[in-house]
């Protein structure tokens, strides 16, 4: 094996060991120690397999390294989010790219279940590799029960 530079998201992290995953393909390596790491932490780095064995990684450089902050707002979706919505089959999700960099996710839901699609996403380790592959640094959860729309902004810093 060799040596793979990457955006990782960290799964798993206890003192002696941590385990990442490629946001982009879902490749898992558990690395043979933790130099600090924390789950939902993001690396920008390069990962090579520790000898003699190469069953383990170590990091070999780190070129960035962030952590995303996941949001449940008071905030309401905004007009423009309940027009998307609106226009939306239920459960279908819009995506629609922000000035910029970043994403917004617009889901049309019945009404019982905007709350627990928020918490949803909210607690799903797809939700935090999603803002890594958009170089997302926070992500915003919005929603409105009655409205039956949940918006999931991905921001920049």
């Amino acid at each position: 094996m060799s040596e793979k530079t990457a955006t990782f998201v960290v799964t798993h992290a206890e003192a002696e060991s941590a385990v990442v995953r490629d946001v982009e393909t879902a490749q898992v390596h558990t690395l043979a120690s933790n130099p600090g790491l924390e789950v939902d932490d993001v690396l920008e780095a390069t990962v090579a397999p520790k000898p003699p064995l190469e069953v383990a990684w170590e990091i070999i450089d780190v070129e960035d390294r962030r952590t995303v902050e996941l949001v449940d707002s008071d905030l309401s979706p905004t007009t423009h989010e309940r027009e998307l919505a609106a226009d939306a089959q239920p459960g279908e999700v819009v995506r629609e790219e922000r000035a910029g960099t970043g994403e917004i996710h617009v889901l049309a839901l019945p009404d019982d279940d905007v709350e627990d699609a928020a918490t949803d996403v909210l607690s799903d380790d797809e939700t935090v590799a999603r803002a890594a592959r958009l170089e997302a640094v926070r992500v915003e959860v919005r929603s409105d029960p009655e409205g039956g729309v949940l918006s999931v902004r991905y921001l920049p810093d």
